[in-house]
């Protein structure tokens, strides 16, 4: 029985919340999630609190969980160095997540910073994780195409791939469809020209669709090789630039039920997701 990872995303569902979800609320909510036994849950972010206000309690948070019987490694997201050395003061996150988006447009909308000076980046944050004892987990954002007009081909992908691991050693690269325009004819062809030119790198899929369009993108991404997917529990979130209200993220439940579907393991304990997806339902039922 082969095995899936999958990575719960609760900051992605939460960060673009308007009115302020409760420390308190979000530390019930990830403590449910720990008891679930996902392989990494990405639970708050290192960002400047003006550009993402609903996280700036992330610090709060973690020092607050429960990590009693807890199987999952957490994942913070930083957008530049200072958030990196933030997020390495804790001991308890394993994995920084860095959006490296191969649109120079939507990469200075996102960080602040052209390509050039994010790969800058993405070497100084590599250094602080090896000096840390964390990984790094790169996402490439606008993976599949963007809106803007910047120019975009599964070569130039696999590009950016290339050098982030030959020069940095990034071991885990997500292609991320920001904007909800991948096709399981794009999502193939990408994974299946990536995966076997970089063996040494983890491929993971952060797709974010509508609620009838994900099964077929997962299994594109699964029979081409991809045993790495990132979710939110009923697709909550997803990018506030979607034209699509009801793109949101991959909906964990349709993601865990068709991998069982199809037999694949993954680590989630069925009692605990089920109680973690009723306390979901109350966290963002008012939002």
């Amino acid at each position: 029985m082969k095995a899936v990872k999958l990575i719960e995303c609760p900051r992605d569902a939460m960060q673009g919340i308007a009115e302020w979800i409760p420390t308190e609320v979000k530390v019930n909510y990830l403590n449910h999630l720990l008891r679930v036994g996902f392989d990494t849950i990405d639970f708050g972010s290192f960002v400047s609190p003006k550009a993402i206000p609903q996280m700036r309690d992330t610090a709060e948070v973690l020092r607050r969980l429960d990590f009693t019987g807890a199987r999952s490694k957490l994942l913070a997201i930083i957008a530049n160095t200072r958030g990196a050395e933030d997020a390495c003061v804790f001991d308890e996150i394993h994995y920084l997540g860095y959006p490296f988006s191969i649109s120079e447009t939507f990469q200075q909308r996102n960080t602040n910073a052209s390509i050039e000076e994010s790969l800058y980046r993405v070497g100084e944050i590599a250094e602080l994780c090896a000096k840390h004892q964390k990984e790094m987990v790169v996402y490439i954002s606008m993976g599949f195409g963007n809106p803007y007009g910047d120019a975009w081909s599964p070569e130039l992908a696999t590009t950016w791939c290339e050098r982030l691991y030959r020069e940095f050693d990034i071991r885990t690269l997500a292609l991320s469809d920001t904007i909800g325009i991948a096709s399981p004819n794009s999502v193939s062809a990408l994974f299946n020209t990536l995966i076997p030119a970089l063996p040494a790198v983890e491929f993971g899929a952060h797709l974010h669709s509508t609620p009838d369009g994900c099964i077929e993108k997962m299994d594109a991404a699964l029979q081409s090789g991809c045993v790495r997917f990132d979710g939110a529990i009923q697709g909550f979130g997803g990018c506030p630039m979607a034209t699509d209200k009801l793109t949101g993220n991959m909906p964990t439940e349709i993601m865990l039920s068709h991998l069982n579907h199809l037999g694949y393991a993954t680590s989630v304990d069925g009692n605990a997701f089920e109680e973690a997806l009723r306390v979901a339902t109350s966290v963002f039922s008012k939002h």
